[in-house]
């Protein structure tokens, strides 16, 4: 069977007049359908790049990248991708914002419609369609741009640090939120993060980057009880503190 991701051998530099910065170097992975990775390292390490390369807006200098074998620059138009922040327009009311990307695509018909509804429903924001972002809490806004996001149905989900601007509380609550949603939808999904709580709260797995160029220094696998089976429950968990000591270890050994 093949994964829903591959990438195989990925490296980047940026190009100036003053000369090349190179931000990846030799990065393989595979991403089997239905995991949530989690992808962690210290700033400046290439993994906004990462994404950047998933999802086909840039090129990689060497290496290749398949999603369902076939190479990202020929059709990646099955993935969704959420940025740090939600980029709401404030002149449309939630349900013209959930719908933005259907209309663009001239996908928005009586089907998607109800999904849509069905969906603001499912996820906290009934009786808010006609409102605007500005009325919304931030986690309320964060669900809305996950709603835009799944309504496309994309096979491949990627997550740029989609929970920074929250303040701490509410981000626990909404990481929480959203994660079960993804993993309810069955959907294959990326995080990228500088939280290592959050990775380990929601990951199957955790990608740990090197300094820049960033290499892959680790691959670990999180493995949590049954019973563990939200982010906030992983966080009580006994196993929790050893894979965060683990995580740790790890970036503070790059560090050095």
């Amino acid at each position: 069977m093949k994964p829903k991701l591959e990438v195989r051998g990925i490296h980047y530099s940026y190009h100036t007049p003053d000369g090349e910065t190179p931000a990846l170097s030799d990065i393989s992975f595979t991403v089997p359908t239905g995991e949530f990775l989690a992808i962690v390292g210290p700033s400046g390490c290439g993994k906004s790049t990462l994404l950047s390369l998933l999802c086909g807006l840039i090129q990689p200098e060497e290496g290749s990248i398949w999603i369902d074998g076939v190479p990202v620059e020929e059709e990646h138009a099955g993935i969704g991708y959420m940025l740090q922040k939600d980029h709401l327009f404030e002149w449309r009311n939630i349900y013209g914002n959930v719908a933005l990307g259907l209309e663009i695509q001239k996908k928005l018909d009586n089907h998607t419609r109800q999904n849509l509804f069905e969906m603001l429903q499912a996820y906290g924001l009934g009786g808010f369609e006609q409102a605007r972002p500005s009325e919304l809490s931030g986690g309320m806004r964060q669900r809305a741009a996950l709603i835009r996001t799944l309504a496309l149905k994309p096979d491949l989900l990627l997550l740029d640090e989609p929970f920074s601007a929250l303040d701490y509380q509410t981000r626990l609550s909404v990481c929480d939120d959203i994660s079960s949603i993804i993993r309810s939808a069955e959907k294959t999904a990326i995080l990228i993060t500088h939280d290592l709580s959050e990775a380990i709260s929601v990951a199957d797995r955790i990608i740990i980057l090197s300094h820049r160029p960033g290499r892959i220094k680790s691959l670990l696998p999180i493995n949590f009880p049954p019973e563990y089976n939200s982010p906030l429950k992983r966080r009580n968990a006994p196993e929790f503190s050893v894979y965060f000591n683990l995580v740790w270890e790890q970036l503070q050994k790059e560090q050095e």
